[in-house]
């Protein structure tokens, strides 16, 4: 599941609909929102299509909320998203950069706000022309709501950015590393360093063989206790053959002869 990094989706006292955002209606929503309670999903323009071939399908889905307050002394809203390839899509083309939230102020009966929807749009403009009528007597979006009652928050923009991935990015650095190392050392090309060459290999394979388990482990504290042992290990081999590698040149056993030459000192008549 692709997961995004937070990202801004509101900030206290923005106007909406004639109304204002509460500092509290931002805090109920990130310590009440529960995607298996009710998860928000992302649409385009506030319209819920019903077809999953229509520019107005869903998007992706809100994971989580957070809060944080800013230097402003405002606070604000921040969400996790898990996007859908057509979005990731729209985002690095520049498409539909800005998200406005559908707001229910008083959810399933709770008497609190929760978030249940969240737009992309490419026009904050026209739409903040239409929501922010300072009349909360406009219905000229309520065809568009989940329920009459809710609100459209104004249009915020925002950069879609993927949060690494860990398991990915460990397996990347290591080959990485592996490369440079080997890269570094081509022009070696003594017996002795064609061993150390191998040796390096093979405790490569075994490593990456090692960190491909422990990603994707879902066993017992015991199987991975035994995972992270035998990963120790192999760092330590490992660790031990990248002092070597990390030198000027080889060491001095497998330093490459200098051509020519009998081995005899040259004598000089002074």
């Amino acid at each position: 599941m692709a997961k995004s990094k937070k990202f801004c989706i509101a900030t206290e006292g923005a106007t909406t609909d004639g109304r204002v955002i509460e500092r509290k209606w931002l805090e109920q929503m990130a310590a009440n929102y529960d995607p298996k309670t009710y998860g928000a999903r992302i649409n385009l323009e506030h319209i819920k299509g019903i077809t999953p071939d229509s520019p107005f399908k869903s998007y992706g889905d809100v994971l989580q909320l957070s809060t944080e307050e800013g230097r402003d002394g405002k606070l604000r809203l921040y969400a996790v998203i898990d996007p859908t390839d057509d979005l990731v899509a729209l985002s690095k083309a520049r498409q539909k950069v800005y998200t406005s939230m559908e707001i229910n102020p008083e959810f399933a009966d709770t008497g609190k706000c929760y978030l249940v929807g969240l737009a992309i749009t490419d026009n904050p403009a026209s739409l903040g022309t239409e929501m922010l009528q300072f009349n909360a007597t406009a219905k000229t979006l309520d065809v568009r709501k989940t329920n009459p009652a809710n609100l459209f928050s104004e249009a915020v923009e925002f950069k879609l950015e993927l949060a690494d991935d860990a398991s990915a990015g460990l397996f990347h650095n290591f080959t990485e590393k592996i490369k440079g190392l080997l890269g570094k050392q081509s022009q070696a090309t003594t017996e002795g360093f064609t061993q150390l060459h191998g040796a390096v290999t093979v405790i490569a394979e075994s490593q990456g063989e090692v960190l491909q388990k422990f990603a994707a482990i879902e066993g017992t504290p015991a199987k991975v206790a035994e995972l992270q042992t035998d990963l120790a290990k192999l760092q330590t081999e490992f660790s031990a053959l990248v002092g070597k590698l990390d030198s000027d040149e080889p060491a001095g056993q497998f330093r490459a002869r200098t051509p020519g030459g009998t081995g005899e000192e040259a004598l000089t008549d002074c």
